[in-house]
């Protein structure tokens, strides 16, 4: 919304929400909203969840992952943004998987919020290093993750689901 001259945005109150697998659809809801709206930023395609890949035991299981953190990033009690961080083989190294920002919550603080509570309780948790893989060329992902101190490793991950882009590994060390 346009305003004039001296006249504010209102300020956003982005609330984080801790799920469990109760609430598996609401991870369900932002997942493939996510894999809709950007199939080209995700691993995962819509389809890989869909069909037989979509019962509700394999969204309890999404979110019943032992020791990770799945959180949704509420503006006026709406959902509008996911994220979550799991252990990974490497000690005191955790990653960040399925993040995203749907499009009526982005530059309002909602990918700050979200990364922040992750990266807290990553530390919390005693971890030393917060790790993502994101496409490359989403340059937008990339500089959302620059100003939060992720820097490149020069690592290449997996493929896309288009089978010709990579995803480029950044990381963040914890203090």
């Amino acid at each position: 919304m346009a305003h004039g001259p001296g006249i504010r945005e209102p300020e956003c109150v982005v609330e984080i929400r801790v799920l469990t697998p109760d609430d598996w659809a609401t991870w369900r809801r932002l997942r493939r909203a996510a894999l809709t709206e950007a199939p080209a930023a995700f691993g995962a395609r819509l389809a890989d969840w869909s069909g037989d890949g979509d019962r509700p035991q394999r969204w309890r299981d999404r979110l019943a992952i032992p020791d990770s953190r799945n959180v949704v990033a509420l503006l006026d009690g709406d959902p509008v943004g996911m994220a979550s961080a799991v252990p990974t083989s490497e000690d005191g190294v955790v990653e960040l998987i399925s993040m995203w920002v749907d499009p009526v919550g982005r530059g309002r603080g909602v990918a700050d919020a979200l990364l922040g509570d992750l990266e807290q309780w990553a530390g919390s948790s005693g971890a030393r290093v917060l790790r993502l893989s994101v496409a490359e060329n989403n340059a937008p992902a990339e500089g959302l993750y620059q100003r939060h101190g992720f820097a490149y490793t020069g690592e290449f991950g997996g493929l896309m689901a288009d089978g010709l882009h990579r995803e480029v590994i950044m990381e963040k060390r914890i203090t």
